[in-house]
């Protein structure tokens, strides 16, 4: 993975997973992160009573080489910040007020996870899926639904592609990949034990594996051999799962597109193959 670009994003993303020393300096930062980019590594250590290595390790768990690489990216947040849209939702709060923080929240975790996007992890990946002998989708629970999504466009390119609900269908499919198939392994956590069965079968037929999740160091993204993150932030009435699946969607749609632009014309029959075939569904 590439360093992280955005240090805000990448704290609010991560925030609930973090110890409670790593909450301790992420609530100092949040609150007053244009003092943080005045202030040197041993001030924050001492103002937060703790070691220099612990603010240095967290700088390295959120994505950066170190403390000096954290403070130029802050620094270039807040000289030029980012709207904050953002808004909690609150018990008293209209259908219309609340209908609109919901929109707002995606919006958020769409430029939030636009900021981390790694483009050339982007381009490795359509590389790879260009390359493919075949494509399989993985994914549990709401990361399923993101799988099928992602099945059910990329079946219009012509190539071979699969998708299995159940877990055990899963590692059965697993299985039976080759070295020169592609798994596109989607889960918020990154840690859930269907994702880590799949993930284990996965590693040892050697299938090259990209990962769509929202923590940096969940089992998977640590063994995936593409990382791709989401961002998103949890609120009292919405979990930051359901926000990261609007921005799996649009990771998975950027692939698609990507794909389907280096098919070229390959590409452009296959889709049109595909408008023939289902034209008679429609009145």
């Amino acid at each position: 993975m590439k360093e992280q670009q955005f240090a805000l994003a990448a704290i609010r993303g991560s925030y609930r997973h973090f110890s409670e020393k790593e909450k301790k300096i992420a609530d100092y930062v949040l609150h007053d992160p244009k003092n943080i980019i005045h202030l040197t590594i041993n001030q924050i250590a001492d103002e937060l009573g703790l070691a220099e290595s612990t603010i240095f390790r967290f700088c390295q768990r959120i994505g950066f080489k170190g403390f000096q690489a954290f403070k130029i990216s802050l620094a270039a947040e807040v000289v030029a910040p980012l709207k904050d849209i953002h808004e909690k939702i609150e018990d008293g709060d209209s259908i219309r007020v609340v209908t609109e923080k919901v929109f707002r929240s995606n919006i958020k975790t769409l430029e939030d996870t636009l900021q981390i996007v790694d483009a050339e992890a982007m381009e490795q990946a359509t590389h790879k899926l260009m390359n493919a002998r075949k494509i399989d989708f993985y994914g549990n629970g709401g990361s399923a639904m993101v799988a099928m999504d992602g099945y059910h466009k990329f079946v219009r390119l012509g190539l071979h592609v699969s998708m299995n609900l159940d877990s055990h269908m899963q590692l059965m499919a697993a299985s039976q990949l080759q070295s020169d198939d592609v798994a596109i392994v989607i889960s918020h956590s990154g840690s859930t034990t269907d994702v880590l069965d799949v993930l284990h079968v996965l590693k040892e037929k050697g299938v090259t594996i990209i990962s769509v999740t929202n923590f940096a160091k969940s089992p998977l993204s640590k063994e995936a051999d593409i990382a791709l993150y989401t961002v998103s932030e949890e609120t009292d009435f919405r979990s930051e799962a359901l926000a990261s699946r609007i921005a799996q969607l649009s990771l998975i749609d950027a692939l698609y597109t990507n794909l389907m632009i280096a098919r070229g014309t390959d590409g452009k029959k296959a889709l049109q193959d595909m408008r023939e075939a289902m034209a008679h569904k429609r009145l």
